[in-house]
């Protein structure tokens, strides 16, 4: 659909300029006079080289996009902006394509008559359960710019925690690829040279340099493993994933882990209790909430354990005991659900344990990146200290027997 770059004067008189998508140019036009504007000029908007270069490379709709137009949308209803023509702000300003149609959309399905709760639903892939549970509550209360002002706090939350633990992993997984690059390149381009000298010393090598020359005759002649190996390991391992054993192996065994899986229960903890706590604060029934939160939560261990806490309630029992026999969630959050439920507070316990395993997550980013690093480095010097060491061994040995 083409977009229209305009200027129009408003009722008062002020001189205002936009974009407005329309089919053609004279529906551009009716579209503006329904906003009480009077069009001054209007022209097809036509895109720099470089942004439709660009455009080219975006790929559908991304979470800040979503993080951005809660938080708009929940600013200009909070100011009383009719919905409809907040969409339509919302829509002239957002720079992705994909989701400029997909606000297109949603804006005309409201204009038909259908609820922003039913448009929503119909963008699956862009609006998440959570996402359309939590407005659909805010639209039955009554209270959408309530709902829509926690919704983008909490969406911005999570963004930030997901940055956090991006952070945590990125700095380990390019050191190691740079480390293994440089290996591969010793194993490959170095090694060999030595090897042409060490075949005119007329004497058997020590054990260490035979097997370093081994696999780096290995990696010459099938070096066509080192991209697909990785590849292939990678392709099976989602194909396990996939299936409901192995998602739940895979999710039991990073839970596990003795580093990362520390910090990765956090991280999911911190979730649980700001996705519950924001979905209940919303007017969400507890039922809805859980089997929405158990939906989101990313590992299939934390999502068996909410979908028996839900079983337990549906039956009259208090969420924190299923949550306890469970053993997955830490006491202190059980223990903090539990006084929530007695005090009628549960929205607030849970947003408070949010904070707090923010915070602990913080304190858990910045302990593994200090003590990575020095990990990697001794790892690194291991392995190419062996390396040197192994291809010296020869000449340290000729340089004996040369001395004697």
């Amino acid at each position: 659909m083409p977009a229209f770059a305009y200027k129009a004067r408003t009722a008062a008189g002020a001189l205002t300029e936009g974009i407005v998508t329309a089919n053609e140019q004279r529906a551009a036009v009716e579209q503006l006079r329904g906003r009480k504007l009077t069009v001054v000029e209007i022209a097809v908007k036509k895109d720099s080289p470089l942004r439709t270069l660009l455009n080219l490379f975006k790929k559908g709709v991304t979470n800040p996009d979503i993080v951005i137009f809660s938080r708009q949308l929940s600013v200009l209803t909070t100011a009383g902006v009719p919905l409809v023509q907040g969409l339509s702000v919302l829509e002239e300003q957002a720079e992705n394509p994909a989701f400029k149609k997909v606000v297109h959309r949603v804006r005309e399905d409201i204009e038909a008559g259908l609820t922003i709760t039913e448009s929503l639903t119909k963008h699956p892939k862009v609006f998440s359960e959570l996402y359309v549970g939590m407005v659909k509550a805010g639209e039955i209360g009554g209270i959408l710019d309530t709902v829509l002002e926690r919704l983008s706090k909490y969406l911005e939350d999570a963004e930030e925690l997901k940055a956090k633990v991006k952070g945590a992993m990125a700095y380990p997984l390019v050191v190691c690829v740079i480390a293994g690059s440089v290996t591969v390149f010793l194993l490959i381009a170095v090694i060999p040279k030595f090897k042409e000298i060490f075949s005119s010393f007329g004497k058997e090598l020590p054990p260490p340099t035979r097997i370093l020359i081994g696999l780096s005759d290995g990696l010459k002649s099938n070096w066509y493993l080192i991209p697909t190996i990785p590849v292939a390991l990678y392709i099976a391992f989602k194909q396990y994933q996939k299936t409901p054993k192995g998602a739940v192996a895979i999710d039991r065994f990073i839970l596990k882990l003795p580093v990362f899986g520390i910090l990765l229960k956090k991280v999911a903890v911190a979730k649980f209790s700001r996705t519950f706590g924001t979905l209940v604060k919303s007017g969400v029934p507890i039922l809805q909430a859980l089997d929405t939160v158990a939906k989101t939560s990313g590992n299939k261990v934390i999502e068996a354990a909410i979908r028996e806490a839900q079983a337990a309630v549906r039956e009259g029992e208090r969420i924190a005991i299923p949550m306890r026999k469970s053993g997955i969630f830490p006491s202190m959050v059980t223990q903090m659900i539990s006084i929530g439920e007695e005090t009628g507070n549960l929205d607030s316990m849970l947003i408070r344990v949010a904070d707090f395993y923010d915070q602990e997550v913080d304190v858990a980013v910045k302990a593994l990146t200090s003590m990575i690093e020095p990990i990697i480095i001794v790892v690194m010097g291991l392995v190419i200290g062996s390396i040197v060491i192994a291809m010296f061994m020869p000449m340290f040995e000729m340089g004996s027997l040369a001395g004697g």
